[in-house]
């Protein structure tokens, strides 16, 4: 008998592409599909290049144990193929080098490599996650903290609407704070479909 998942927490349909959802990591299914793609190259700004499964577990089993953080694993058609995470800031390293305020979230994306690739997959994975928080309507703003190195996501977060803010450093890295609110996001929708 296979192991119950649990069920998406939010579920899109994206035309020509098919559907994406989110559903609670879980550590007894997910953590071998994880490491199997944080210990890739095109990952390394996750930080676990040299991890075990182990090492993995760990991590998600101390993420598991907070009130302030959760992972999610995203599915394409019911296949495992990107995790994110949202957590406060308040309680985060970033929350030290600015103001947090009211309903700040924060997030980290990452896509899992493709069986095979499609146009504009990462864009709907984004759109996805994004759409995702601002159906809570506690959250006012997204906050994201991509490492200085990494220019593809910083090309994405543009397109999703966020603003670079500054340089900081953390704990990991130096990185690009940045932060969507509600309405710069969906003035970006906006122009991402109008071309």
């Amino acid at each position: 008998m296979t192991r119950a998942v649990p069920e998406p927490t939010y579920r899109r349909f994206v035309a020509g592409l098919g559907a994406l959802s989110i559903r609670p990591f879980d550590l007894g299914t997910d953590v071998r599909t994880l490491h199997s793609w944080v210990t890739q190259p095109y990952a390394r700004y996750w930080g676990l290049l040299d991890a075990s499964v182990d090492d993995v577990h760990a991590e998600y089993r101390r993420i598991a144990s907070t009130a302030h953080h959760r992972a999610f694993l995203g599915e394409h058609d019911g296949r495992p193929a990107f995790l994110t995470e949202r957590y406060a800031p308040a309680y985060d390293a970033v929350g030290t080098v600015y103001d947090v305020a009211p309903g700040d979230v924060g997030m980290h994306v990452l896509v899992g490599p493709p069986v095979t690739p499609v146009a504009g997959f990462t864009a709907a994975v984004f759109e996805t996650i994004m759409d995702s928080l601002f159906s809570d309507p506690l959250v006012d703003r997204v906050v994201v903290e991509p490492d200085v190195r990494n220019e593809k996501i910083q090309a994405l977060n543009a397109r999703m609407g966020f603003r670079k803010h500054s340089i900081v450093t953390l704990p990991d890295k130096r990185a690009w704070l940045s932060f969507c609110t509600r309405d710069q996001y969906a003035d970006a929708l906006r122009m991402n479909e109008a071309g």
